[in-house]
């Protein structure tokens, strides 16, 4: 019996199956190679262009919006569930950016992107499936937030 199961491993260690799927989980033999000859090329045009100071890279760009301090709060719903990802549609945000959203009754927390929705401020907003499915909340209600701006 042990030899057939030690014959049995041996066998299926040489399948081609076994080792593609091990290449794609470990990375394989080929990932090495192609990642040290781009980073040997690159190094020293890198290293070129960091050395020359750009008043571009060193002032952030104008059209970026500042974020706020603290929470906003609003009352979301269900967005469209066809729309992959997750977002919140608001009235909040002018830019689109990185937040995060806290439930006010369970804590429940998820990063997501806030995208700029028409309307006031306490118009209310949308949340993705994906987003509501990550605070837990009933798609078909209601959901008190605090929104947390990066």
């Amino acid at each position: 019996m042990r030899y057939l199961v030690l014959i049995s491993l041996v066998a299926l260690a040489g399948c081609d199956r076994v080792r593609t799927t091990t290449d794609k989980l470990f990375g394989g033999d080929k990932a090495p190679e192609t990642t040290a000859a781009p980073q040997a090329e690159t190094a020293p045009e890198e290293a070129a262009e960091a050395a020359t100071p750009d008043a571009e890279t060193a002032a952030p760009p104008a059209d970026i919006l500042p974020g706020w301090e603290g929470a906003r709060q609003t009352v979301a719903g269900l967005g469209d569930p066809t729309i992959p990802g997750r977002w919140m549609e608001t009235a909040l945000v002018e830019q689109e950016r990185n937040g995060r959203v806290v439930v006010r009754k369970t804590g429940a927390t998820a990063h997501v992107t806030l995208i700029p929705a028409g309307g006031d401020p306490g118009s209310g907003s949308r949340l993705s499936l994906d987003a509501m499915r990550a605070l837990l909340a009933p798609i078909d209600e209601l959901v008190e937030l605090d929104v947390y701006s990066n």
